[in-house]
């Protein structure tokens, strides 16, 4: 007698979680072996499950778990609208290119408008304003919570000056308060890269729900992980019909996958120079892309999102053990900390090396490489020394002083869930003996 599908899938999903628990059982860390990650998935037998759950259904783009997941992260955001997409660069080119739609009328961004950014961060974040024929104009940060200098960003403003669009550095939030006013005052949109904060606060508020639009990743590196993924999330209905537009081909239609004429209109609209009920289905409205996200993807986040608190805590507590670590290291170091009201989910422990330390960043990462112990510097350190950006159009309203030190003497060590208080002991012990060479 053959077994039905349901009977099937339950036997297939038993064996998944019997396989997950044999080939990822934890492993006793080993110091001088076992590597100290800076950031890894932290995940068990349930995303393994959800994942094959989704393969079984073999919906391959997005589908039940990928509506799931939006509607939980909207909910966790306490926002109206959330929408996946394959990355968290996608996000941020979705979320900022959504502020150059006709839907928002004389307000929209358009080709020659400035945008205020830093240079002390990760390249996609200022990659949309160029793709988008902006002018990027770059302000300092400050030292400790590596984000935007609030008192240059005011000076940077000018007749041209229509957006910020700015990272939350590793979680630790920007001055909101005085943003927020600039933006007010100004009638300026703010963009919140939030790729690195999913889950960090500011004033008692989740960071993504300030600004306009917001952008979030779940690379593995990052609070949560699809393996690839990212989404947008905004309260502006207006937005939000421009975001899934740019991801799904620039089409005017808004069904979901699988569904037809939602709106009663299929193929009754005149749109552009087309004949009247041409099928809205194959009507586009924006120059866009396709930047959706697999079910199969959105099956782990469905998960991972679940786990989400537990991992901002864990986030939390790692960066307080770090902080403890490096205390009585003051005089080497340049430590980090929250910005005034920041409740943080720090996804890193950034430092910078003092110009008196008596050693380099790179002797420092260097050593700790050797000892199995990873490091990153500050994503792009000066982006604008990179050699991709020298020749861009841009405005510099500063020396970059702080960033150009960032570049120089910046790395960060992991605070990710996966990481355990006996592998940031020997970290600590490790610098101890580097340090106790270079002394004298």
């Amino acid at each position: 007698m053959s077994k039905d599908p349901s009977q099937l899938r339950n036997e297939i999903l038993n064996l998944v979680k019997e396989y997950q628990s044999v080939k990822f059982a934890k492993k006793p860390f080993v110091p001088g072996e076992t590597p100290v990650r800076y950031a890894g998935r932290v995940f068990d037998e349930k995303e393994m499950m959800s994942l094959v759950d989704s393969c079984l259904d073999f919906w391959l783009t997005a589908g039940r778990f990928a509506e799931e997941f939006e509607s939980e992260l909207a909910a966790f955001l306490d926002l109206e609208y959330a929408m996946l997409v394959n990355s968290g660069s996608s996000a941020n080119l979705c979320a900022f290119t959504a502020m150059t739609s006709h839907l928002l009328g004389d307000k929209r961004l358009k080709p020659g408008d400035e945008v205020i950014s830093v240079a002390a961060g990760f390249p996609t974040t200022v990659n949309p304003i160029i793709q988008n024929g902006m002018i990027p104009v770059f302000v300092d940060v400050d030292l400790g919570t590596y984000n935007v200098n609030v008192d240059q960003l005011q000076k940077a403003i000018g007749p041209k000056t229509k957006a910020i669009f700015l990272a939350h550095t590793l979680g630790n939030p920007y001055n909101l308060d005085a943003i927020m006013k600039i933006v007010k005052e100004k009638d300026l949109w703010l963009i919140e890269d939030c790729c690195d904060a999913l889950g960090s606060m500011y004033d008692g508020k989740k960071l993504g729900t300030f600004g306009h639009v917001a952008s979030f990743s779940f690379y593995p590196a990052h609070h949560i992980t699809m393996g690839e993924g990212g989404a947008v999330a905004t309260n502006d209905e207006l937005i939000a019909r421009a975001v899934k537009s740019f991801r799904d081909w620039g089409r005017d239609c808004y069904c979901n996958g699988g569904e037809n004429n939602t709106c009663g209109k299929r193929f009754t609209g005149k749109y552009g120079d087309l004949p009247v009920g041409y099928d809205h289905k194959y009507v586009y409205s924006h120059i866009g892309y396709n930047l959706k996200v697999t079910d199969m993807q959105a099956a782990i986040g469905v998960e991972q999102l679940k786990k989400l608190p537990e991992f901002c805590a864990k986030r939390r507590n790692n960066f307080k053990l770090w902080a403890e670590c490096f205390k009585k290291w003051e005089d080497k170091f340049i430590l980090p900390f929250a910005t005034e009201k920041g409740d943080p989910a720090w996804f890193a422990y950034p430092v910078t090396v003092k110009e008196n330390a008596g050693f380099s960043r790179t002797g420092l990462t260097n050593f700790l490489d050797m000892n199995k112990i990873e490091t990153r510097n500050l994503f792009a350190g000066n982006m604008l020394k990179q050699p991709a950006y020298l020749d861009i159009q841009k405005r510099v309203v500063s020396n970059l002083v702080n960033t150009d030190l960032i570049m120089n003497n910046t790395f960060f060590l992991g605070t990710f869930p996966g990481l355990t208080e006996e592998q940031i002991k020997y970290t600590g012990d490790v610098i101890e003996k580097f340090l106790a060479t270079k002394q004298g």
